[in-house]
């Protein structure tokens, strides 16, 4: 049913459990787990039999999906998901959320509802309520789940000392829509025609005075100006006759009522291209994973009798997402290593394979983290990453001393055989040992040049022949004592020069893993740095539409005469002005702390090393000046 995340057709997504209890399906966890990109997640709520499982079906692009009931029974239990690739977003899912249809007397729980409602405003980034016939009060009424919000939702884990919390919940609050179906109205007031957006703000208008009756009528519209930056709405007429509306699944679009399919053509893209990606506090954006795992941290403080914190929520998913960040990002990088590296190798080789895998699970570790406060979890990988291919690079070192001890003894067999049976030990035979070993050194050098450990092998095999060549040097009769001292000090300096050969390649492989260090460092920065400037541009967006809203909201008071409540708004969005500023000040600083963790974290991994921030880092900071 599932490939690649997506979905051929619906599945269920949270259910009750033999005990009444909400709980999240496993098969459509593990569908959300397989989806690494980021989400953009529409949910639909409403009262039951107003046939919101058939948009949705629409906003799938296919005629049948999402069960569609034709009797007065309530068709849909629980939430549905569908997963499906976004039509306009490359790189991004769409999830579709179908949800069990609100006042259905049967199921004798009312809480149950709430929490529907509860779950679906929590999961999308897109609400969209669906309604029958008209938005009037008796309308509103039935939205009483929206006045509940404050009550069953709590966006920080202390509670505010602001009576005013509707910038909070409006920060992280989906955008809203309002499809009212069967409509057979017309949008006209004052007899003059109006948009169906301002058909719904009109229904919003607050009535002036403090009875109990004007504050019960002003409550839900007050939610939904107070919680939704965005608010939209959609009038759609009766799609068919009384006698196919129970076969909708069946109808061809010819079949359908042309305003009906014209007003559901233009829904569906407003929805594609104007829903944003799911996101949490902090313009954190929310992959299939991340949005499963927040799925079960809401559905478990539901379980457990707790209210749904969105502060809470991002520590819990914070941690589930960042050790798992760890280990995919790890897994890929060993992956690619073994995949890509035959042992022995040349190091600059070597390096390059490590740098790309590096990268590459740099990004996976970026893509799936989250709230990686302090970089703790990605200083982890870079600890894990460095002992990973420490030990390659050791492999590597043995595999290539291995190899050229083999290239040696094969090479050097027959000046062991000339000492075995004495051929040295004649007048002459220590010119005839040192020409022939000159000899060999040169041919296992052809046969072993790109080995790392060339020198080292060769060095090592040198010096054990020092005894050796000492005592056929002065078994030689046809030399002098002058002669045997002169030849005895060009073979220590042939030694010495060996030495530093093999010391000298050392060095550059010391180089070279510092060079490695510094391109860890910088790949890091890089990353985390794009992702800052995401996350920031996200948040300005945020913010900006949230003061926006309120705006809006401000002058809509004034207009209906609620000035002292336009100076209450007018004062909050001097707040939210002020803590944008302040945020916007501060990045700079904190780009600075990450800068220095990651350099930190570089430095415990080669002692000594320095990262060199000029070229990478300082030039980054003043994105964030």
């Amino acid at each position: 049913m599932a490939c690649g995340g997506f979905t051929s057709a619906p599945v269920c997504f949270i259910e009750n459990d033999e005990n009444g209890k909400l709980r999240v399906r496993k098969e459509a966890k593990d569908i959300l787990d397989g989806i690494k990109d980021p989400v953009v997640v529409v949910s639909v709520v409403g009262l039951y039999r107003t046939g919101k499982s058939y948009l949705m079906n629409r906003l799938a692009r296919q005629q049948t999906g999402f069960a569609l009931g034709n009797t007065i029974e309530s068709k849909t239990k629980g939430i549905w998901m569908w997963c499906v690739p976004h039509p306009n977003k490359k790189g991004h899912t769409l999830v579709l959320l179908d949800t069990e249809g609100l006042g259905d007397v049967k199921k004798g729980d009312e809480k149950h509802d709430t929490w529907i409602f509860c779950l679906a405003v929590l999961l999308s980034s897109t609400l969209v309520y669906n309604s029958l016939g008209v938005i009037d009060n008796m309308a509103l009424e039935k939205l009483h789940y929206v006045t509940e919000l404050t009550e069953n939702i709590r966006v920080k884990a202390e509670e505010s000392q602001d009576e005013n919390e509707s910038a909070d919940f409006m920060s992280v609050f989906p955008s809203f829509v309002w499809a009212v179906r069967d409509f057979t109205l017309q949008l006209k007031k004052e007899d003059k025609p109006i948009t169906s957006d301002d058909y719904l703000e009109g229904a919003l208008e607050l009535k002036n005075g403090s009875s109990p009756q004007t504050v019960q009528y002003n409550l839900p519209r007050r939610c939904l100006r107070n919680f939704f930056a965005e608010r939209k709405c959609f009038v759609f007429p009766r799609p068919a006759s009384t006698q196919n509306m129970w076969k909708m699944e069946e109808l061809t679009e010819k079949e359908l009522d042309s305003k009906f399919l014209e007003q559901a053509n233009t829904f569906c893209h407003y929805i594609y291209n104007n829903s944003e990606t799911k996101t949490v506090s902090g313009s954190r954006t929310i992959t299939g994973t991340a949005l499963g795992n927040l799925a079960e941290v809401y559905v478990e403080a539901i379980r457990s009798g707790k209210i749904p914190c969105l502060e809470n929520a991002v520590v819990s998913l914070a941690k589930i997402q960042n050790v798992r960040a760890v280990e995919e990002a790890l897994q890929l990088y060993m992956t690619e290593m073994f995949n890509s590296v035959q042992l022995p190798m040349c190091p600059e080789e070597l390096s390059n394979i490590h740098t790309d895998a590096e990268k590459a699970a740099i990004e996976v570790f970026i893509t799936v983290s989250f709230n990686d406060n302090g970089q703790i979890y990605q200083k982890e990988l870079m600890g894990k990453i460095n002992d990973e291919y420490q030990q390659m690079c050791q492999q590597n070192y043995d595999a290539s001393r291995m190899q050229c001890e083999e290239v040696l003894h094969d090479v050097f067999d027959a000046l062991e055989k000339g000492i075995s049976d004495g051929s040295y030990l004649k007048p002459g035979g220590s010119q005839k040992y040192i020409d022939m070993f000159r000899q060999l050194a040169e041919e296992y050098r052809a046969r072993t040049g790109s080995q790392i450990m060339s020198e080292e092998v060769l060095s090592k095999f040198l010096k054990t022949k020092e005894n050796i060549g000492k005592m056929i040097l002065q078994a030689d009769q046809s030399l002098s004592a002058a002669e045997q001292e002169k030849e005895g000090e060009k073979m220590k300096t042939e030694i010495l020069k060996q030495q530093k050969k093999s010391l000298k390649k050392q060095n550059w492989l010391q180089e070279q893993m510092f060079k490695d260090m510094q391109r860890t460092h910088d790949e890091h920065v890089i990353q985390i740095t794009h992702q800052m400037e995401r996350e920031q541009d996200r948040m300005r967006r945020d913010n900006k539409r949230v003061i926006e809203a309120k705006l809006r909201e401000s002058q809509a008071l004034l207009n209906m005469g609620f000035q002292r409540e336009a100076a209450r708004m007018q004062s909050e969005i001097n707040r939210l002005k002020a803590d944008m500023d302040k945020e916007k000040s501060s990045q700079h600083s904190k780009f600075g702390q990450v800068l220095n963790c990651i350099g930190i974290a570089t430095t415990a991994l080669a002692p000594g090393f320095t990262p060199k921030l000029v070229g990478v880092g300082i030039s980054m900071a003043s994105n964030f000046v």
